[in-house]
Formats: C-alpha cells, sequence, structure tokens
C-alpha cells in the first residue's frame, strides 16, 4: 500500500485489499451482496466508456463502505458517506474514486461529471432493485428480463426502499435507453450469481 498522502496509483489496486476492507467494515451478508453486485456492474460498463476496469470496479465496491457502522445520513460529521471518503483517502486511494462516491449520494451535492461517476449512480439503486427481483424468481437471475424488473417497480410495496425516479434519472443521465440498462446490469449480476444470491 501506498503512504497515507500519497494517492495509489491505478495499477497498484489492489481488489484484495478492498475487500478486505469492505469486509472489516461490513457484517452484514446483504449488503456485501450489494456491494459485490455494484461492482459487477461497473466491471461490466468500463469498457463502454473507456475506463480503467479495475479503478470503476473498485469503485463500486467500496461506495457503501460505511453504510452498516454510520448510516445516519444526516449527520455531517461522520454519516454515510462521510466516514468512509476520509477512511478511503488516508488509504491512499485515488481521488477519482473517492470523488465518485461522494456523488453517489445526492445529498452530498457533488456533481456527478465523469462517466464513472454517473455509471456508479446509474447502477447503484438498480442493481439492488434486481437483486430484489431475483430473489422471489424461482429462476432467480436467469432469464430475467426488462420487462419482469418493470413490472416490479410498479408495485410500490416491493423494495420500497429503493427510488424508482432514481434508477430511470440514472440511465438517463448515463446516456442509455432505460431497457437497454437493465438488461445491461442483468447480464452483469448473472455473470457473478453464485456470489450474489445466497443458496
Amino acid at each position: 500500500m501506498s503512504s497515507n498522502t500519497d494517492p495509489m496509483p491505478a495499477g497498484e489496486l489492489s481488489r484484495a485489499d478492498a475487500w478486505a476492507l469492505v469486509c472489516e467494515w461490513t457484517e452484514s451478508d446483504s449488503l456485501r451482496r450489494h456491494m459485490l453486485a455494484v461492482e459487477a456492474a461497473m466491471r461490466a460498463y468500463a469498457p463502454r466508456f473507456g475506463g480503467d476496469v479495475e479503478l470503476w470496479g473498485l469503485t463500486g465496491l467500496l461506495h457503501d463502505l460505511d453504510y452498516e457502522r454510520y448510516p445516519d445520513l444526516d449527520d455531517a460529521q461522520s454519516g454515510h458517506p462521510r466516514t468512509a471518503l476520509t477512511e478511503l483517502r488516508r488509504r491512499g486511494y485515488p481521488e477519482e474514486l473517492i470523488r465518485a462516491v461522494a456523488s453517489h449520494a445526492d445529498f452530498m451535492e457533488v456533481s456527478r461529471e465523469s462517466d464513472m461517476e454517473k455509471a456508479l449512480y446509474a447502477v447503484d439503486e438498480l442493481s439492488g432493485f434486481v437483486l430484489a427481483v431475483a430473489y422471489v424468481r424461482p429462476e432467480r437471475l436467469q432469464g430475467m428480463t426488462p420487462k419482469s424488473v418493470k413490472k416490479k417497480m410498479k408495485q410500490p410495496s416491493f423494495a420500497a426502499a429503493v427510488g424508482r425516479d432514481d434508477m430511470i434519472h440514472g440511465a438517463e443521465a448515463l446516456g442509455i435507453e432505460f431497457d437497454e440498462h437493465v438488461e445491461n446490469v442483468i447480464a452483469a449480476l448473472a455473470a457473478e450469481s453464485d456470489a450474489l444470491i445466497p443458496a
């Protein structure tokens, strides 16, 4: 690892170190699976936008690092994701990763400018929703279509905490038609289904 003051070069990003950090900070299996799902979607999108797959993946993996320990969104000192930003910076993670983590939370008022920042926002809520849909399907992620996802979106009581507008606006900001975006996320998660769907 780099020193506490120098950001690590992209080539030195360690997925093993990032996963160990996630496991240290997060005990919830469901939250870990969410972060793994967002990582999978980010890795899948990186080549489309000419992004660094490792950087995009670790941004997805680490985006909710502090949510279990510091879930208070209104705490301007240590609430989510503020504590994670401090910790990631202390550990020398690249500023573009840190800024993307900050930008995924609307209340932080950090504009989403880069493709990576837009992608993180676009896949975050949708990844969680797709997993929720998978849990209630006998076939899980296999054979899932945008139609089945949109049908569940129309049920206000299903995964009620997931913002429907956020999912739609995220795809729009990324410049991808919503059905295609859903297909892309389903495919990314299906490729990692063994890690994402509990036995």
